[in-house]
């Protein structure tokens, strides 16, 4: 299962993404993963979850190519990994692509179901400018 959270910036979206994680680490039997951009959240996220700063592999970090084998190489190192939360994907790729940004949610989607790894991943745009086959995740 793929969930997609849009907004503009300063929507609730982060808010809301904390609220889950916790609501993960509580109620999840495998391990809880958040990846942000920055080290925003450090004390937002509970201890119970991993938390990993895609700015620590800010060379490498930079296509949705490279964050799929990241997904894939993370996923390699603990087949224990059931939830994985993506704050603010066009900030963590650096490409504000929407048709990109759709064919990696199509490939979380696929992960997803193999693996049996559920994803949550916000957005920093409107709900109205989704494309159309992004809308089956909202």
């Amino acid at each position: 299962m793929v969930q997609l959270i849009m907004g503009l910036k300063g929507s609730g979206k982060t808010k809301r993404l904390v609220e889950m994680v916790a609501t993960a680490v509580r109620e999840e039997t495998g391990s809880v993963v958040c990846i942000e951009k920055d080290k925003k959240l450090t004390y937002d996220i509970p201890y119970q979850a991993r938390l990993i700063y895609a700015c620590d592999y800010a060379n490498a970090m930079g296509s949705y190519d490279f964050f799929k084998g990241f997904l894939s190489g993370l996923h390699a190192g603990n087949y224990d990994i059931t939830r994985v939360f993506i704050d603010g994907l066009y900030k963590i790729t650096g490409e504000k692509d929407a048709a990109k940004a759709e064919e990696f949610l199509v490939a979380l989607d696929a992960f997803s179901s193999k693996h049996s790894v559920n994803f949550t991943v916000s957005l920093s745009e409107e709900p109205e400018s989704a494309t159309e086959g992004m809308k089956r995740f909202l």
